[in-house]
């Protein structure tokens, strides 16, 4: 089986940040991956720009360097290489010296069939000189697009002040709030699994549904990035990539696949979010910090370890359990367990749905008992959907209950590669689609619901709860969901 190409229209995509490791990384391997398959032609370019003196050959060296180190090997096409590399060009530019700046307009086609897209690949507090750098220099256009990465903010206000920022240029239908997570193909296909079979949507509430599962955990550290000390997973984690997925879990069907009416539904989830606050936030949530471990094979540095002398004593977490209500009539009565944190066991991502038990057995003499229904949506790695369902185990001898899997693989399902994120996502911007992107009142909807928790911690005089590096998280986090009668699930991972 494979998956059509759809071209897109013909772009100058302007990257701000273009000698950063994001750019490095994700944004030049991604726009190879896409222009391999015939996405987008030699027609469209891709302009770099940051403070740093380089010539369109340096620019373009480096993107074949990109692509050489970060693409698989598989998919190297030298030809292919040449020409993707020759639609870049170069500019220098320092926002705060606009009139030292190198001449951008020379770069972008005025033709208006040419879709123009900023990607600000920096950081939040260079949106506003940016925006306002095109604005003053008319590079802006009113169908211009521009993207924007997080952290958007470290609370409700800031988050309102680089919006603001943003929007004293662009309109809220030209910007794109990004979430890579978002752009993940399980992800979408959580909005198939729901709205495209009757299977599952007549059961998708309170009547049938137990609880649900969120988990995102990664087997590194925070490293010596100075950035994680000054967010940690709350911030990292919840209050973007994992509230997203509590939407596209818990929202209603929209009336069509437009973006706006996708993204009303998420707000509805948001505002129906029940607050933590004051002793609910000791009862409901969980927070952690890895510890060191070393043996005669392993040695793994703590967070402790890892910061600088001046951050030693942080108090800052890697680690975060919490339990969630959202209140309607969909959902009343079903709690949402989340997860997520660094140096756990494994790297694993998914969501499970667990459904309540039968209401009644007739297996009496039956050798093992029926378990309730499991629906795991695994998002990485090894990207598929597994059932759980009780059948019989083959035989004579009596009825023999055992729990097996109808397995959805990905990777056995589909033969051809799948895309990573970035490459809808960058796509998305030019094709004018935002159906995978934040709204600003999602954003900050959000943090309403988050800052409360992160202000609750700040006041309190306990410490995040030590984790060994390598387990699943401190001990409260089972104590969390283990109160109620409930466990993880982690019989795959």
């Amino acid at each position: 089986m494979s998956s059509r190409i759809i071209p897109v229209p013909t772009f100058d995509y302007v990257v701000f940040g273009a000698t950063g490791d994001l750019t490095k990384r994700k944004l030049i391997p991604a726009l190879y991956h896409r222009f391999l398959d015939g996405q987008f032609d030699d027609e469209c370019r891709i302009i770099g720009v940051s403070r740093s003196k380089l010539s369109d050959a340096d620019f373009q060296a480096a993107a074949r360097d990109a692509v050489i180190q970060f693409v698989e090997k598989d998919y190297q096409d030298e030809k292919v290489i040449d020409r993707f590399v020759k639609i870049f060009s170069y500019v220098a530019v320092d926002v705060s010296k606009p009139e030292e700046a190198g001449d951008l307009g020379k770069k972008l086609r005025e033709d208006p069939k040419v879709v123009r897209a900023f990607y600000l690949a920096v950081a939040p507090d260079l949106f506003e000189p940016i925006a306002e750098y095109l604005a003053k220099k008319k590079y802006y256009r009113r169908d211009a697009r521009v993207v924007i990465e997080k952290p958007l903010g470290h609370d409700l206000l800031s988050s309102m002040e680089i919006n603001d920022g943003v929007a004293k240029i662009f309109k809220e239908d030209q910007v794109y709030r990004i979430d890579h997570y978002l752009g993940k193909e399980t992800v979408q296909n959580l909005l198939a699994l729901r709205f495209a079979n009757t299977l599952f949507e007549p059961i998708w509430n309170s009547a049938h549904i137990d609880h649900v599962q969120l988990t995102v955990a990664e087997s590194v550290g925070a490293g010596t990035r100075g950035y994680y000390d000054e967010s940690g997973a709350l911030r990292d984690m919840i209050q973007n990539h994992m509230l997203q997925l509590l939407c596209l879990v818990a929202m209603e069907p929209p009336a069509s696949d437009d973006a706006n009416a996708l993204r009303d539904e998420k707000l509805k989830v948001l505002r129906a979010l029940k607050p933590i606050v004051n002793g609910d936030v000791a009862k409901n949530t969980v927070r952690g910090q890895y510890k060191g471990v070393k043996s005669e094979t392993t040695a793994v540095a703590g967070y402790q370890d890892e910061l600088p002398e001046d951050k030693k004593g942080s108090r800052t977490e890697t680690f975060v359990a919490l339990k969630a209500e959202v209140e309607n009539w969909r959902w009343a009565g079903v709690p949402f367990y989340f997860r997520t944190g660094k140096r756990m066991a494994n790297r694993v991502s998914e969501i499970c749905i667990q459904f309540k038990p039968i209401p009644h057995s007739m297996f009496d003499h039956a050798e093992g008992a029926p378990k309730a229904n499991k629906l795991i949506i695994r998002l990485q790695p090894d990207e598929g959907v597994k059932l759980m369902m009780m059948i019989k185990d083959p035989g004579p001898g009596g009825m023999r209950l055992r729990e097996v899997p109808l397995n959805l693989s990905f990777a056995q399902t589909f033969s051809e590669r799948t895309p990573e994120a970035y490459e809808r996502l960058l796509l998305d911007v030019i094709r004018g689609s935002q159906t995978l992107f934040m709204r600003r009142d999602e954003l900050e909807e959000a943090w309403t619901w988050v800052d409360p928790i992160r202000e609750a911690w700040d006041r309190s005089s306990e410490p995040p709860q030590s984790y060994v590096a390598g387990t699943w998280g401190p001990s409260g986090a089972i104590a969390l969901i283990e109160r109620d009668g409930r466990t993880w699930y982690e019989d795959d991972i």
